[in-house]
């Protein structure tokens, strides 16, 4: 139950004077419908206004508040035509105008022979002084409630910077004094201030020095939603580590027979790994275990030695995975590497429907089903396993933090495998899977060519396009993929149709376009149709950056390249190179290069090591891009920022480490106060987990 001091926040928006249903759905466009949300919501520049007595000191095109006489208003005679309000300042004209504006209320507002004091922006139009459209009006007597610095907030149409400001000022009265959560040993460190003056004084900035991430009040917090974060993550570590898992069997004689069967051996890296989580598996304490790989490492056969366990173990697995293409190029994969072994695989998407779903959904309830390969679909509410020992999560930043909890209920603690194809800084990892034991493949397979690097402006098209002719001349493919037109996948459509079209014309149709807006069953005929058909180059949008597997595949070309981070250039690079043939990636960029885009490209031109490249990343981007929407199972901060607080997440860390230890239910006085912390940043699982546990 929260505190009687803190509910009041998480009242309505609605229930603030002056905000309506129609406010509220903008409000909740932007933040959320909920007081707290709106405090979250920090502002991201200042704005100031100069105070004149005398407008000719003022300069044009500045936010300037002066006073001044009301002498006649000019109301519009026709639609488009402004309304104008004639005024002096000392003796000085000044016109102050509107458009589309109701007549009346500006009347009411700016009577004629009475004083006011207007703010807004300064113009000179047709010799005459002019505000057009004033941010306030306000009467003589209360000229002290105009602040000559303002905060500045993203804002969603509809909302004004004048409206969502006098809102928050209401929200200031809930807020709350609350005892402290935060050690003194931190707050002596980074001299903190309170919680709540922190909060307030974020919000009312007086310059912009002070909404810089160096700020004490702003690193505050930052040190707040971490620590509220990270404790939410250690609860429920604690939660699962108490309680006992599967054991599954010790005998290797199994997976020993399978890996004797392979065509190839598996590097020291995946022996490692392997026997990292072979020893979770034989513990009472249920794995829940990350594993790192850069793309091509070998992952998937080392995540299949432990479904072999399972199955071994009498108990089911199931993977997965972002997307049904994804899951039926895995279920085709694994099936042609388990056809010597009496293992029963089923694969289920949304695509399943009808009878055909009914059968799948019975096969997993009566353990027919040994291994379940899908998506989502997986998790979904009439989905009963019989006995489900192992979950292994495919392409994990592509799920939410906390969703793989939700295939805890799907059984008696399953085992729980995280992969990732996208290697992860420390700090992010640290942020992102703190409740989790790391593993990583460091290591290509054995004769694995490392891909060929180059870039290549776009004005030297022509010489591209030479040579990709010559490189196709032998039974190979490539991709060519499209620009990433800021995340409109409108634009990044025109842009491959656009390409497609073109280079149909020069390799005689013997080429492909996919794009995100196809259907499931259209991508996988496409795909199915590049695999095994003369077909020579696929164009795409970054839909093929997650897991198409295709090993004729030995070029790709990623056109505006300086569009992309380096993460995702490095993933989309990965598409190639799956055989023993050299490859190579072509960066097609602009001619003029920015700074950091010659650097990203610089780096990948240096080298293939994927976790190397995160960490770039991370540096040149920083983490809120990092962790932007196209890698949505990252957490995502309101306040902190990865790439400037990673010294807070340690200070952090450290202080829950000796939480968890001393006093691990948050009962203590202290432990109170961090319960407020975790209602505060609506960390409910974890309060949820406590109560619970």
């Amino acid at each position: 139950m929260r505190s009687e001091k803190i509910n009041p926040l998480f009242s309505s928006i609605v229930s603030l004077s002056g905000v309506g249903p129609k406010l509220e759905r903008l409000f909740n466009r932007l933040v959320g419908t909920k007081l707290i949300n709106l405090l979250w919501h920090i502002p991201y520049n200042v704005i100031k206004r100069e105070k004149h007595e005398n407008i000719h000191e003022a300069q044009i095109n500045t936010l300037i508040t002066f006073k001044i006489k009301i002498t006649e208003h000019k109301p519009s005679r026709f639609r488009k035509q402004p309304y104008k309000v004639h005024a002096i300042c000392g003796n000085t004209p000044v016109d102050i105008v509107f458009f589309n504006a109701r007549h009346p209320v500006i009347k009411a507002s700016l009577p004629v022979d009475s004083e006011r004091f207007i703010s807004g922006k300064l113009e000179y139009f047709r010799n005459t002084f002019q505000v057009t459209h004033p941010s306030h009006i306000i009467k003589v007597e209360d000229i002290n409630k105009i602040k000559e610095i303002e905060p500045i907030y993203g804002l969603t149409a509809g909302l004004s910077q004048r409206f969502f400001s006098k809102t928050l000022e209401k929200v200031f009265t809930f807020i709350p004094e609350l005892d402290e959560w935060i050690d003194k040993q931190n707050i002596k460190k980074y001299s903190f201030l309170t919680w709540k003056k922190s909060l307030l004084s974020i919000h009312n900035p007086q310059s912009i020095a002070d909404l810089k991430y160096t700020n004490v009040n702003r690193r505050r917090l930052a040190f707040d939603e971490l620590l509220a974060h990270q404790l939410t993550i250690a609860i429920i570590r604690n939660n699962n580590q108490k309680k006992n898992g599967l054991i599954f069997q010790t005998s290797m004689k199994f997976t020993e027979n399978f890996i004797k069967s392979l065509p190839f051996k598996l590097t020291n890296s995946q022996t490692v790994v392997w026997k990292e989580i072979l020893e979770d598996l034989k513990t009472s304490n249920q794995m829940v275990r990350l594993l790192q790989g850069d793309v091509g490492s070998g992952k998937t056969i080392v995540a299949l030695l432990a479904v072999l366990q399972a199955f071994n173990s009498s108990f089911q697995a199931a993977i997965m995975v972002p997307t049904s293409l994804l899951a039926q190029q895995h279920f085709l994969n694994i099936q042609n590497l388990f056809k010597n072994l009496n293992i029963n695989i089923v694969i289920l998407t949304s695509k399943d429907k009808g009878k055909i779903r009914l059968e799948k959904l019975e096969k997993i309830k009566n353990g027919q089903a040994n291994l379940v390969i899908g998506t989502h679909a997986l998790i979904q509410d009439d989905v009963t396993f019989n006995s489900i020992g192992l979950v292994i999560i495919d392409e994990q930043h592509r799920f939410g933090v906390f969703q793989r909890i939700a295939f805890t209920n799907k059984g008696k603690k399953p085992n729980i495998l995280v992969m990732s194809a996208t290697p992860i800084p420390r700090t992010l990892a640290l942020a992102a899977y703190g409740d989790m034991d790391e593993s990583r493949i460091t290591e290509k397979p054995i004769g694995r060519l490392p891909i060929k690097t180059a870039s290549l402006s776009i004005e030297k098209e022509e010489r591209l396009i030479n040579r990709l002719q010559n490189k196709l001349k032998d039974n190979e493919k490539a991709y060519w993929v499209c620009p990433l037109i800021e995340e409109s996948e409108e634009l990044d459509l025109k842009a491959a149709t656009d390409r497609y079209e073109n280079l149909k014309k020069i390799f005689d149709k013997k080429v492909l376009l996919i794009h995100g807006q196809l259907k499931e069953n259209e991508k996988e005929e496409i795909m199915y149709k590049f695999q095994n058909e003369d077909y020579k180059i696929l164009v795409s949008t970054t839909v093929i950056e997650v897991g198409i597997d295709i090993k004729e595949a030995t070029t790709i070309i990623i056109e505006h390249a300086e569009r992309f981070g380096l993460a995702q250039l490095h993933q989309l690079r990965g598409r190639c190179g799956r055989n023993n043939i050299q490859s190579s990636c072509v960066l097609f960029h602009k001619h003029n290069l920015g700074i950091n885009a010659k650097k990203r490209i610089d780096k990948m031109k240096e080298t293939n090591d994927g976790f190397e490249i995160a960490e770039k990343d991370l540096e040149i981007r920083g983490a809120g891009e990092v962790l932007g929407r196209r890698q949505s199972g990252f957490p995502s901060f309101q306040i902190a920022d990865l790439s400037f607080d990673s010294d807070l997440l340690e200070d952090v860390r450290k202080y829950v480490d000796k939480i968890s230890m001393e006093d691990p239910k948050l009962k203590s006085d202290k432990g109170i106060n961090l319960r407020n912390l975790l209602y505060l940043f609506e960390r409910d699982v974890a309060i949820k987990t406590l109560l619970a546990g």
